[in-house]
């Protein structure tokens, strides 16, 4: 894989600058759980999340400051119902780990409500328009 480091333009006193590409780009994004992000209506998404295994007791949905926040819950369990589930799994094919997933909303998108249904959790979105920004006609007197 070729790095920034590599492919740096003629450049003097910038080289710091390129490191911190280099830096950025080795922090990959993670890719689970898996989601989609559909449009459903001009002003209204859904933000699907993919969560075979999961309850809805297993899983946080927080908005604060423009942000949505999609977590797991990490219930109690003591060493004895690990060890006893444990020994009943032949296979374990369906990972269940902690997570945490965040997406950036703009100031007039508003969280309609969550829906966990058949291992896919649906976050609804609306973007409310406040008067003041939507177009208006004006008349030419």
């Amino acid at each position: 894989m070729t790095t920034f480091s590599q492919l740096k333009p003629f450049t003097i006193g910038y080289d710091d600058i390129f490191d911190h590409f280099e830096r950025l780009m080795e922090h990959r994004v993670p890719n689970y759980p898996p989601y989609n992000i559909i449009k459903t209506g001009e002003y209204t998404h859904d933000v699907e999340v993919a969560l075979a295994g999961y309850s809805k007791d297993d899983i946080e949905v927080e908005v604060k400051e423009n942000t949505l926040t999609i977590k797991s819950i990490t219930p109690e369990t003591s060493e004895d119902e690990k060890m006893a589930h444990e020994e009943k799994v032949v296979h374990k094919g369906i990972a269940k780990r902690s997570f945490t997933r965040v997406f950036s909303l703009a100031e007039d998108v508003v969280v309609q409500g969550a829906e966990l249904k058949d291992g896919l959790l649906k976050v609804s979105l609306e973007r409310i328009i406040p008067e003041e920004k939507k177009p208006r006609s004006i008349e030419i007197k």
